[in-house]
């Protein structure tokens, strides 16, 4: 269990948007944070990123990859899975990385990584048909055991998520109208299909988007939630028994085109959630890119103020009511209202994001981009 922190004063947490806005263009470029007097009951842990030069932090990974995938384990330990059937881990803070790839992967697309600990990972292959795979390491990825490889050709998976060392769930596009669900109750090395009787059917068109291994999030023991675009309208599926059965409801994120919808889902407990997306093609706006739940997903409400581009990737500042980032090709920002506002702090290009419990936070991306969140 982690312990908690003493209680960080207001200033504390202003002072953190304030840095965080600062770094893109320098001073004259931040933009006052209203301060929320609930934040004066967020950890301690954030005085750690109050540093003139907190913001992202590039670490040199010695590769070309897109990552796309991300686990943090904790400040010194990630995972990073991508394109090329390449996979990379840490274990101290970046400075160096290892190459883990599982032998025989190189033509595989590696889009979403789920870690437990420093020595076990299960790591996820998109495609359609046989493209579709999953992995499974007990020896920080000396060795690895493929134990699921999709033959529906119709099928095609994008991310999965873990309530717990043993539980998770893999989503794939759908099938014959409706998606599929994978389920493990031994850490992933074995799945099954779930029985589809409980699944909403899918609107003409739609889809989840395989871009950071957040369309598929999980909160507790047993709650999960779907990020679904590429159709009329953008939703959330929300299930409370482990994938079995699934409720839906739209997202005011915009969507009508198959680059539209929501990307990636953030949830701090089972109640309060992120969304984000927007359009991934660079010379497209995309307006009303977030979305807040206070309901379990059940409704959701724009952002007062979203990012100003396409984000992919979303996290909370681990043990916060408020804090929470997201990323994508065009920049950073920062919340510190619990997504109502958001806030640009860097414009590097991001896919995805993750944070440990111990306020370790990583970013990965394009042309081997890995970056932790320091002082």
């Amino acid at each position: 269990m982690i312990a908690l922190a003493p209680v960080a004063t207001l200033a504390t947490l202003t002072t953190l948007a304030a840095v965080l806005l600062s770094l893109a263009a320098g001073p004259a470029a931040a933009r006052p944070v209203t301060p929320d007097p609930s934040a004066a009951r967020e950890p301690f842990s954030a005085v750690s990123l109050t540093a003139p030069h907190a913001g992202w932090h590039l670490k040199d990974s010695g590769s070309t990859a897109r990552f796309r995938g991300l686990a943090a384990v904790s400040r010194s330990t990630a995972w990073v899975a991508g394109t090329s059937g390449t996979v990379l881990r840490t274990h101290d803070g970046g400075r160096h990385w290892t190459d883990v790839s599982p032998p025989g992967a190189a033509t595989l697309e590696f889009r979403d990584i789920e870690a437990f600990d420093a020595r076990r990972a299960v790591v996820l292959a998109i495609g359609e048909g046989e493209a579709s795979r999953v992995f499974r390491t007990d020896d920080a990825g000396a060795t690895w055991t493929e134990s699921f490889r999709n033959t529906d050709p119709h099928a095609f998976y994008d991310c999965l998520t873990f309530f717990d060392r043993r539980h998770g769930i893999a989503l794939s596009d759908p099938v014959d109208g409706g998606y599929r669900v994978l389920s493990t109750g031994d850490g992933g090395r074995s799945w099954r299909v779930l029985p589809s009787d409980g699944m909403p059917p899918a609107q003409q068109g739609e889809a989840a988007f395989a871009a950071s291994g957040q369309c598929l999030a999980s909160a507790g023991s047993h709650d999960a939630w779907i990020a679904t675009g590429g159709a009329a309208t953008a939703r959330v599926l929300h299930s409370t028994d482990r994938g079995r059965t699934w409720s839906v409801t739209d997202a005011p994120i915009p969507a009508g085109d198959p680059a539209r919808g929501v990307f990636a889902l953030a949830f701090r407990d089972r109640t309060h959630g992120l969304a984000v997306g927007g359009d991934f093609r660079a010379d497209q706006p995309s307006p009303r890119a977030a979305a807040v739940s206070a309901d379990a997903g059940t409704t959701w409400t724009a952002a007062d103020r979203p990012p100003q581009a396409y984000r992919s990737g979303a996290a909370w500042l681990p043990h916060s009511r408020r804090i929470a980032l997201a990323v994508g090709p065009s920049g950073s920002d920062l919340t510190v209202d619990g997504g109502h506002t958001w806030h640009p702090f860097d414009t590097g290009s991001y896919d995805t994001v993750d944070c440990a419990p111990d306020l370790g936070c990583w970013a990965a991306g394009e042309r081997g981009r890995i970056a932790r969140l320091e002082p």
